[in-house]
């Protein structure tokens, strides 16, 4: 069973992908194949505060121009 409500002790993980796309995941769940860890299990806010303020591209990397 699944809730939206943040569990005050709840972690979450901040994960990201070889096209540098972010997600955000239970640090209790195994963290799914093509996504890596993007630092510690932190709070739901602090997650997505950290993903808001890194993922300024929304396009996939390999669809952006070369930097």
């Amino acid at each position: 069973m699944t809730t939206d409500e943040e569990s005050p002790d709840e972690r979450w993980l901040v994960l990201v992908n070889d096209e540098e796309q972010y997600s955000i995941w239970r640090a209790a769940s195994a963290v799914p194949a093509g996504w890596h860890i993007v630092g510690p299990p932190t709070s739901k806010t602090a997650a997505l505060a950290y993903i808001e303020s890194h993922w300024t591209d929304m396009r996939p990397k390999s669809l952006r121009p070369p930097a």
